[in-house]
Order: structure tokens, then sequence, then C-alpha cells
């Protein structure tokens, strides 16, 4: 097993990094983590929720199910989840500067729809922010940038009712989710901001297994 890079990440920022078919990414924290992939070979080919969902016929991953690009060539898999009090989410897009303004105006300066506390100043930029800013050395345009895997991020999906709401289920303690490349691959994480639960740090590493 060798490392071939670490980090700590802050709350509401971001990482970029390229990976070899087999090389592996563990990602650590307590918080939610927005997790992006392109094709390296063909950076138009990148994540997509849909076709992910779609071709494995489920919306909740764990280990031993894999992250697809649009094309349906899968990008990552994911071999370890050390998860057990929640899912992680292929539902929610991502946070954004402009999607925070449009909260604070709709539901009446809650950030959030279950948060009834008085909220605090909004963050100045999101998870989307940061992808952009990342992923710029490879000229990903902004709005390429594809909705992300949300590693932590429990939904409650109520299809009786037709509601998709958050939740404030988080880690208690640090949580992994682990990766390998199926094919030299982008990959684009963001510390989220996590305005429901407090955001938090997040640990990446990139290793040979």
């Amino acid at each position: 097993m060798r490392t071939l890079s670490e980090q700590t990440i802050p709350n509401n920022t971001g990482s970029a990094c390229t990976l070899k078919k087999g090389q592996r990414l563990r990602l650590t924290g307590e918080t939610i983590i927005d997790v992006v992939a392109f094709d390296l070979a063909d950076l138009n080919d990148r994540l997509d929720q849909a076709t992910t969902k779609a071709l494995q016929g489920k919306i909740f991953l764990t280990a031993g199910d894999r992250l697809l690009a649009r094309s349906g060539r899968p990008l990552l898999a994911i071999v370890e989840d050390s998860w057990r009090g929640g899912t992680h989410d292929l539902e929610k897009g991502m946070c954004s500067a402009s999607a925070y303004a449009y909260q604070l105006q709709s539901r009446q300066g809650q950030l959030e729809a279950q948060d009834a506390r008085a909220v605090r100043e909004a963050p100045k930029h999101g998870c989307w922010e940061n992808l952009v800013a990342v992923l710029a050395p490879w000229k990903i345009a902004p709005r390429d940038v594809p909705n992300p895997f949300n590693v932590f991020m429990t939904m409650a999906v109520d299809s009786d009712a037709n509601r998709l709401g958050m939740t404030r289920t988080r880690p208690t303690r640090p949580e992994h989710i682990e990766f390998v490349a199926e094919r030299d691959c982008l990959v684009g994480i963001s510390a989220c901001p996590d305005t429901m639960a407090g955001g938090k740090p997040v640990g990446i590493r990139v290793y040979e297994a």
C-alpha cells in the first residue's frame, strides 16, 4: 500500500485530483461531501446521477456500486463504506450562493424548511463554486460541473407524498467511503458548508493498494 497524496480540506472548500485506473480514493469526514467525476480521456463524459441510478436500479449506493458516466461507462466503484447510520444521496444537486439566496427568499428567512431557528447569514458560496474553482485548471466550464454524489447526505424520500426532504442525519464520528478508479479519472471534491448540521473538514487520501 503506497500513499500518493494526503490532505485535509477545511469546511466550504474544495479539491481536485486525478486517479489512474486502479488507484484508490478515501474520503473521511463527519459532514456532507460532494463528489463529481470525469473520464480523464474525455472530460465531456462525466458523472450522471440519472444514469447511475437507472442502470443499477437503485437510488442509494454503497460498497459494490458504481458511479457511472453519462455514456453508461463506470468511473468509480465504491469498495468500502463505513457509514451505517444513514445513506448517501443521488437526488439533490449541490448548494451554491444563488441556491442559498433562493431558500432565504422562499422560506421566509430559513435556510432549510425543517429548521425553525433564526438563520445566521448564508454562506457567500457553496459546493458549486468550490467545484468550479478546483476544476478550472482542467478547463471545465461552470455549466459542465455535474450534479454530485453527496456522501453522508441522508435524504428523506417519500414517494407516496411526492416529497423529498433533508434530514439532520450525519456521522457522529469520522466515517469513510473509498472508491477505486475504473478508468483514468478527474475527481472534484467539496466539503459542504452544510448549514443544517454545521460543516466540518474532510480528509482526502489517494493511494495504490
